[in-house]
């Protein structure tokens, strides 16, 4: 509609432009409220849409967690492939020498076979893997965090 044909073209000038002295459309165009009003109400459409996870609860972290160190464990059938997979090892005694924190790793676990005789370093074991490192003719040594 052009702007010259609209009612409030009459009106301009006039205090109220139609609408009486209290103001009966105040607060029209808010289009249902401020910020995040209505999303349980009229905004329900939207929610569902764009934002499904915006109601609820979400869990609980427990303040322990984030004290806790997480470390990363390897198998004890994993080590002779990292055990290809490094270029230069260190020996001692003739047995090569797997260093498992500096690697990433934090734990050793007892899954799968090893026949080779090595020395791993950890900060934690297990106490089949320390069986199995022991019965091919290794050792383990612990070290601290």
């Amino acid at each position: 509609m052009p702007t010259r044909l609209r009612k409030i073209r009459k009106f301009r000038g006039s205090r109220t432009c139609g609408w009486g002295r209290v103001g009966q459309h105040r607060k029209s165009g808010m289009r249902g409220g401020f910020g995040r009003t209505g999303r349980h109400k009229h905004k329900w459409t939207w929610v569902i849409k764009y934002a499904p996870d915006y109601f609820g609860k979400r869990g609980f972290k427990s303040p322990m967690q984030k004290i806790k160190v997480r470390v990363k464990e390897v198998n004890v059938g994993e080590l002779p492939d990292i055990l290809v997979k490094l270029e230069k090892t260190e020996t001692q005694d003739g047995k090569p020498v797997i260093d498992l924190p500096a690697l990433g790793y934090g734990k050793l676990l007892g899954k799968g076979r090893i026949d080779i005789p090595v020395i791993v370093k950890a900060y934690d074991f297990t106490e089949t893997a320390v069986e199995k490192i022991k019965k091919a003719g290794g050792e383990v040594i612990k070290v601290e965090v």
